[in-house]
C-alpha cells in the first residue's frame, strides 16, 4: 500500500508539473524584423545596449536572448534598400553574431500589405506564364547567393500579409488558382535551394478566426505547399488578446502546421522623435497595457506567452516588427521620398537614446 501511495504522490506530482513545464518553455523563435537596419546605418544611425554601451545592434539582440531576425526583400526600390544586396550584407552578421534568418519577400518595389499588392515595374506587362517564372527566379536568386556566401535562409515568406492574395490584379485571390500558382513557384523556388528552408504563408489581422479559416481552407483546396503559417498580430489593431489566442490555437489545430506571429509591436511613449507623426499616440493604446517601456515589454510578454501555450507545442515564435526603426533623418517610410519621416520609432526596441529596452530581453526570454 505504502508503494502504492508514492507511486500516486509522484504521478500527482508529474501532472501538476506539466502545465508549468510547458509555460515555461522557451519558444525556438524570439525574433526581430531588422529590414530598416542597413539605411540606418548608412545615415548615422547607433545602437546602444541599456547600459549605453555602443555597438552592432545584431549583436546586442543576440546578447539580449533573440535567435532570429527578419529581412524583407523588394525587387526594384526607389532608394536601392531591401534588396539582395543588403540581405546578404545583413544576413552575413546576423550569421556572425549567432543568429538565424527569416526572408520576407514582398514581390513588390515598395511595401507590400493587405490593401497594397503592387507588382515590380519591371513586371507590370509580363504575361501571367512569365510573372510566375519571374517569382520563381526572384526567389531563386536572393536565397541561392545566401546559400552560397554561408547564410542560408531558415523560414522564407512567400509573400508579405497576402490576405487578398499578390501581385495584383493576376494574383488576387478572386482567382485562386493564380494565387496558388504564383505562391507554389515561389515555394518550390525556395525548397529547390534547400529542402531544409521552411515556407510561410503570412497573413495580417491576427485576430480574425473567419479569415484565417477562408483562407487557408481555399489554400487546402487548391494545393498550395507551405510549412508555417504566419501571422501580423497588433493588439491595438487586430482585436483583443482572447481572440488572437483563440484564432492562433484553432489554425495550428486545425491544418497542423506550426505557427508564428511574424508582426508584432507596441509602443514605449507617445512623444514623437523625428517630426512625424507616429501611428499610435494613445497613451495606452490596448486595456491594460501603457504606451512605457514597461507596458511595451509586458504585451511582447503577453504575445510570447500565448504562442508559447498553442496546442501541441506547435508555437514556434515572435518576431518584433521593424525593432530598429529608430527616429534617423532620411530613414522615412516612403523609399521615393526621403523627407517622409518615420512613424514607427515610438514602437522600436530601442529607445530615443539609441538604448535597448527593457521588451527586448522580454522577448528574448520568450
Amino acid at each position: 500500500m505504502r508503494r502504492l501511495l508514492i507511486a500516486l504522490l509522484c504521478l500527482a506530482t508529474l501532472a501538476a508539473a506539466a502545465p508549468a513545464a510547458q509555460a515555461e518553455r522557451r519558444l525556438p523563435i524570439r525574433g526581430a524584423d531588422v529590414s530598416s537596419l542597413a539605411k540606418s546605418e548608412a545615415l548615422g544611425g547607433v545602437y546602444r545596449h541599456a547600459d549605453g554601451r555602443r555597438d552592432d545592434a545584431l549583436r546586442i539582440l543576440a546578447q539580449a536572448g533573440l535567435t532570429h531576425i527578419r529581412l524583407k526583400v523588394w525587387v526594384d526600390p526607389a532608394d536601392g534598400y531591401n534588396t539582395k544586396t543588403q540581405v546578404l550584407a545583413v544576413a552575413k552578421r546576423a550569421k556572425k553574431a549567432g543568429l538565424r534568418l527569416l526572408v520576407d519577400f514582398h514581390y513588390s518595389d515598395t511595401w507590400a500589405d493587405p490593401g497594397k499588392q503592387f507588382k515590380p515595374a519591371a513586371w507590370a506587362n509580363l504575361p501571367f506564364d512569365e510573372l510566375v517564372r519571374a517569382v520563381y527566379a526572384h526567389t531563386f536568386d536572393v536565397l541561392d547567393a545566401l546559400r552560397r556566401q554561408g547564410t542560408p535562409a531558415d523560414l522564407v515568406q512567400v509573400g508579405n500579409e497576402i490576405n487578398g492574395g499578390l501581385l495584383w490584379p493576376d494574383g488576387s485571390n478572386q482567382n485562386w488558382a493564380n494565387t496558388a500558382r504564383l505562391l507554389n513557384a515561389g515555394h518550390d523556388a525556395v525548397k529547390d535551394v534547400s529542402r531544409r528552408t521552411d515556407v510561410v504563408l503570412h497573413l495580417a489581422n491576427g485576430g480574425d478566426n473567419g479569415l484565417y479559416r477562408w483562407w487557408f481552407d481555399n489554400a487546402a483546396a487548391h494545393g498550395i505547399r507551405y510549412d508555417v503559417i504566419g501571422l501580423s498580430y497588433y493588439p491595438y489593431w487586430h482585436g483583443t488578446l482572447e481572440a488572437f489566442q483563440a484564432n492562433i490555437d484553432d489554425v495550428a489545430t486545425r491544418y497542423r502546421k506550426p505557427v508564428a506571429v511574424v508582426e508584432t509591436g507596441y509602443p514605449f511613449t507617445t512623444a514623437d522623435d523625428d517630426g512625424w507623426e507616429n501611428l499610435i499616440l494613445s497613451p495606452e493604446p490596448y486595456p491594460g497595457y501603457q504606451a512605457t517601456p514597461a507596458g511595451q515589454a509586458a504585451l511582447l510578454s503577453k504575445v510570447s506567452d500565448i504562442v508559447r501555450n498553442v496546442p501541441d507545442r506547435l508555437g514556434l515564435g515572435v518576431f518584433a516588427w521593424e525593432a530598429t526603426w529608430t527616429g534617423v533623418p532620411g530613414n522615412g517610410w516612403d523609399p521615393a521620398d526621403p523627407a517622409t519621416g518615420n512613424a514607427w520609432e515610438n514602437q522600436a526596441l530601442f529607445g530615443f537614446d539609441d538604448r535597448a529596452l527593457p521588451a527586448m530581453r522580454a522577448l528574448g526570454r520568450g
